[in-house]
């Protein structure tokens, strides 16, 4: 395990910086509890001439928590629903997922 690797684990397990998840396939219906570290960055879209601000909602993933996520899939965090919405990204180490998410 490369130093990067135990660094990540040692930051998805930290109950400060992660939070539990649920991800439930939408496929298979298969359920897998994972940890999340949330981000929720305001996304500018630009139309025309005009430039929009809008919410948006993205969650890192471990690669080793979740292996295949796909558009679609449900992730519950708490009490609130998300869908991944477009392709899930990977880091340069093959580590982190990065989700982008919308509302269920």
């Amino acid at each position: 395990m490369s130093v990067f690797a135990a660094a990540m684990d040692r930051i998805f397990t930290h109950a400060a910086m992660a939070a539990p998840a649920l991800w439930i396939s939408a496929s298979t219906s298969e359920e897998r509890p994972i940890r999340v570290i949330a981000r929720a960055p305001d996304r500018i879209t630009e139309f025309g001439a005009g430039r929009f601000v809008s919410d948006s909602m993205m969650v890192d993933v471990r690669v080793a928590d979740l292996p295949t996520p796909h558009p679609g899939d449900l992730i519950v965090i708490g009490a609130d629903s998300h869908v991944i919405q477009g392709e899930p990204l990977r880091d340069r180490e093959r580590l982190i997922w990065t989700l982008d998410l919308r509302p269920a």
